[in-house]
């Protein structure tokens, strides 16, 4: 199995610019929470990701960076109170990448998928042997743009 996921992690594109498409300023605006979610380009080999999601006067963060790693290209997570979680790429393709770390209680994978203006991110796994998901769909914004009715 082992040898399978070695073989399968050794086709995918190991450059992190084959995700540059992810770099922009995105928002989700829905009547209950805003979130935000910023990618920096892939200069570097490396790309920074910042979001943010308020409700009310409560804000959650999560700070996030894709690079190569040993295990190769690489998702790394850091919610709000929570440790680092690193998340290896199964999929990468035009439009969508697929991170997967079957070991972590949830989520198992983040998936990020383009279509023109539109970034959908969800996160997938198992909790208490139920399939769970969330999922997040981005409009590109202008850098630092709110929602209109967070705006006050």
């Amino acid at each position: 199995m082992l040898m399978i996921l070695a073989a399968i992690a050794s086709t995918l594109p190991q450059q992190v610019n084959g995700l540059s498409w992810m770099a922009g300023h995105w928002l989700e605006c829905t009547p209950r929470h805003e979130t935000s979610e910023i990618w920096t380009d892939a200069r570097g080999d490396v790309m920074l990701g910042v979001s943010k999601s308020v409700r009310g006067n409560r804000a959650d963060w999560e700070f996030a960076r894709i690079e190569i790693a040993p295990e190769g290209l690489t998702f790394f997570a850091h919610p709000k109170g929570q440790a680092p979680t690193s998340f290896r790429a199964i999929s990468v393709g035009p439009g969508q990448v697929i991170f997967e770390n079957i070991g972590h209680d949830f989520p198992q994978r983040v998936i990020y998928t383009r279509h023109g203006n539109r970034l959908t991110g969800r996160i997938e796994g198992i909790i208490e042997g139920q399939a769970r998901s969330i999922e997040w769909n981005y409009t590109a914004a202008p850098l630092n743009a709110a929602c209109p009715a967070m705006t006050q």
